[in-house]
């Protein structure tokens, strides 16, 4: 565990930079406190009620605070504006006019509801970077409701996930969410860059299908090249053999051979090396068209011991392999291996600490730093912000 960045010590590379998030739940708020970690100011304006995800709880964090809210929020100010009043809008718009970023996911046309849409503040401020979070951009799918679990259904994620012999499966967290969230962070950034070299800013759309699109890689390259859809694999992987979970005499383990020479390595472990010699397993290609006999070879050898055992061999002959770990034992591993995982974030007086998972990314000379726990509705009304 890491304790928290002096931030006497160090600047962020987005000082200076205002964002005026409208955004909710989770795409929009991971994009703006991964740039607040950056040094972004970010001032999240909320409805009366708060951030939908204030509350879904339980379960909480140490202050009360839902820990699905907290996740997404550190390094933010919140005003509670209510757009619905002369006042609360007034001073929405005054926050959006004062920003270097706007960021919202509403539903197309709400922000134009209000004049705080990209025409209208770009009128007065063509600086502006304003970007826009859709479900299924402003177009033919305006009107759909932006779900993670719908558009992993519809997106064609779900088809591939799973056992082929059980119903489709999401993914166990909403991982499209995230997935728009950073590349939304991606075309912020971007943007900006862009704004130095011209002065002038841009409108950023990101949208959940689209990002799910890119993100299936592989999958989505195969459907374009041979017209067939992947089908559900369970843990394999279409391309590579063996490169799955097994069985063990306990817990379940992954092992990901991408090379002959890796399997070489993993029968040699087994005690089984003559299937390194055998016609049905001599490369890549014919493992996978012998993937079920192959498995059913393996797991009878990887039955006899616990998964520990066989990761350290594993490991010794260099062979990728690891146990099937809860999120508990992830974070425990990653902690071993020194990358510290968990940060204390407390705010100025000391009063609050919010345990929080660390931003990934990490530079040399501006750090991520964590100066405010997730804030409570409203706590900066009244602050000074022009």
């Amino acid at each position: 565990m890491t304790g928290i960045i002096d931030e006497a010590r160090t600047t962020g590379p987005l000082d200076g930079i205002r964002i005026a998030d409208f955004s909710r739940v989770l795409a929009g708020p991971f994009a703006t406190m991964m740039l607040a970690d950056f040094g972004a100011d970010v001032i999240k304006i909320e409805h009366p009620l708060g951030d939908d995800t204030r509350a879904w709880v339980p379960p909480v964090d140490l202050n009360g605070i839902g820990s699905y809210f907290a996740s997404v929020n550190r390094n933010k100010r919140s005003v509670v504006c209510d757009l619905r009043t002369e006042n609360g809008l007034a001073e929405a718009r005054a926050l959006a006019l004062s920003a270097d970023v706007v960021i919202e996911n509403f539903r197309p046309g709400v922000m134009e509801q209000y004049g705080l849409d990209y025409a209208s503040l770009t009128a007065e401020r063509p600086e502006l970077v304003y970007c826009s979070v859709t479900g299924f951009g402003r177009a033919g799918g305006a009107a759909l409701p932006g779900y993670d679990l719908l558009v992993q259904a519809v997106g064609g994620l779900m088809s591939v996930t799973g056992s082929a012999a059980e119903e489709p499966s999401k993914v166990g967290v909403a991982l499209v969410d995230v997935l728009t969230g950073q590349n939304a962070v991606v075309g912020i950034l971007a943007a900006l860059r862009s704004r130095e070299q011209t002065g002038l800013g841009q409108r950023v759309e990101v949208n959940l299908l689209s990002s799910l699109l890119a993100g299936l890689v592989n999958q989505a390259s195969s459907t374009l090249a041979t017209g067939v859809a992947p089908q559900r694999l369970g843990n394999a992987h279409p391309s590579i053999a063996p490169y799955e979970t097994f069985r063990t005499l306990d817990d379940p383990i992954a092992i990901a051979v991408g090379t002959d020479k890796q399997f070489s390595a993993l029968v040699q472990v087994l005690d089984r090396p003559e299937l390194a010699r055998d016609h049905r397993f001599g490369c890549n290609a014919d493992r996978l068209a012998h993937r079920a006999a192959l498995k059913e070879l393996l797991e009878a050898r990887l039955a006899t011991r616990p998964a520990t055992e066989w990761t350290a061999l594993l490991a010794t002959a260099r062979v990728p392999a690891g146990k099937v770990n809860s999120i508990a034992e992830a974070l425990e591993l990653a902690t071993e291996l020194g990358l510290a995982p968990i940060v204390p974030v407390t705010d100025s007086n000391r009063s609050r600490v919010s345990q929080q998972i660390a931003n990934p990314i990490s530079l040399s000379a501006t750090p991520a730093r964590y100066r405010r726990p997730p804030p409570l509705l409203g706590e900066h009304n009244g602050a000074t912000f022009f």
